[in-house]
C-alpha cells in the first residue's frame, strides 16, 4: 500500500510532462503549418480565407512564380545561403575541432585563461560585433563580398567550447601516446586518430554552425549591398519591405519562407543520428 501513492504520483507526472511536451510541439509546429497552408494558396485567398485552412492548391504555381521573379534572383539567394552555410559550417567546425583538441590535450601556460577568454566570447552577442567587423572589413576592402559574410561565420567560441568537451570525452590519451610512439606527427595524430573519434560529436557543432549561419540576417544586412550576394534571409526581408507597394510579393515571401526552411530540415534528418550521439557524449562528460 505504501507504494501506491508513488505509482499514482509517477503516472500523474508522466501525464503532465507528456501534455506539456504536446503543447510545446503544437506551439513550435504551428508556424510551419501556417507556412505550408499559406504557400498553397493563391494571392487572393491569403486575406479572404482562414489562415489555418487550405483553399485552392496553387503551390506549384507559387513556386514557379517565386523562382522566376526578378530574373530568378531567389535561386541565387538560396545558392548563396548554401555556400555561406555549408562552407562556413565545415571550416568553422574544423577550426573548432583543432582549437578544442589543443585545449583538451595539450598542457601549456595560460591554457585556462585562454579558455576563459573563449567562454567570454560566447557571451558576446553577434549583433554587437557587426559594426566593429564592418569597420575592419571596410578598411581592408572586403565589404560587399562573399568574404565579408564567410570570414565571421567560421569563428565560433561555442564550437570551441563544445569541441574541448568532446575531445576530453572521446579521445583517450593512451591512443594519442601510441600514435606518437609509432612516429605520427601532431597533425597526423589529430586527423587520423582524434578527428575520427570526435566525428560524431563534431556533427553537433556542424549543425549548430549551419543553422546559425543559415538564419543569420543582421551581419549580411550590414555587410552587403549587392542583391546578387544576399542570402535568402536578407533577400526575403527586402521583398517583404516592398509588399506595401507591390502586394503580389506577399505570396512569394511566404512561399520563399517555406522553401528556406526545407534545407535545415533535410540536414537535421540526415545527420540526426550523429547529432544525438554527439549530445550524448557531451552529457556523459
Amino acid at each position: 500500500m505504501s507504494n501506491q501513492p508513488l505509482i499514482r504520483e509517477s503516472r500523474v507526472s508522466r501525464t503532465a510532462a507528456t501534455a506539456l511536451m504536446f503543447l510545446l510541439a503544437i506551439y513550435f509546429l504551428l508556424p510551419i503549418y501556417f507556412l505550408i497552408v499559406a504557400a498553397t494558396k493563391p494571392q487572393g485567398d491569403l486575406a479572404s480565407t482562414n489562415g489555418l485552412a487550405f483553399s485552392h492548391f496553387d503551390l506549384f504555381q507559387n513556386l514557379g512564380t517565386l523562382f522566376s521573379r526578378s530574373g530568378g534572383i531567389f535561386g541565387r539567394w538560396a545558392l548563396n545561403s548554401v555556400i555561406y552555410s555549408v562552407l562556413g559550417a565545415a571550416v568553422g567546425t574544423l577550426i573548432s575541432a583543432l582549437c578544442g583538441y589543443a585545449l583538451a590535450k595539450f598542457e601549456f601556460r595560460g591554457r585556462e585563461f585562454l579558455f576563459s577568454v573563449i567562454l567570454g566570447g560566447v557571451l558576446v552577442p553577434t549583433t554587437a560585433l557587426a559594426l566593429p567587423l564592418f569597420l575592419l572589413f571596410s578598411a581592408t576592402g572586403i565589404v560587399n563580398t562573399y568574404l565579408a559574410v564567410f570570414l565571421p561565420s567560421i569563428v565560433s567560441p561555442f564550437g570551441v567550447f563544445l569541441a574541448r568537451i568532446f575531445a576530453s570525452a572521446a579521445v583517450p590519451q593512451e591512443i594519442l601516446e601510441s600514435a606518437r610512439l609509432d612516429g605520427a606527427g601532431e597533425f597526423r595524430t589529430f586527423f587520423s586518430v582524434a578527428f575520427r573519434l570526435m566525428t560524431p560529436s563534431l556533427v553537433t557543432i556542424f549543425l549548430f554552425q549551419f543553422v546559425a549561419i543559415w538564419n543569420n540576417f543582421f551581419l549580411p544586412m550590414v555587410m552587403l549591398q549587392k542583391e546578387s550576394l544576399f542570402p535568402v534571409t536578407l533577400g526575403l526581408y527586402e521583398w517583404n519591405g516592398q509588399t506595401a507597394r507591390a502586394p503580389l510579393l506577399q505570396e512569394s515571401v511566404i512561399t520563399g519562407s517555406l522553401v528556406s526552411i526545407v534545407p535545415v530540415i533535410i540536414v537535421f534528418i540526415l545527420l540526426q543520428r550523429f547529432w544525438r550521439t554527439g549530445l550524448a557524449a557531451g552529457s556523459l562528460k
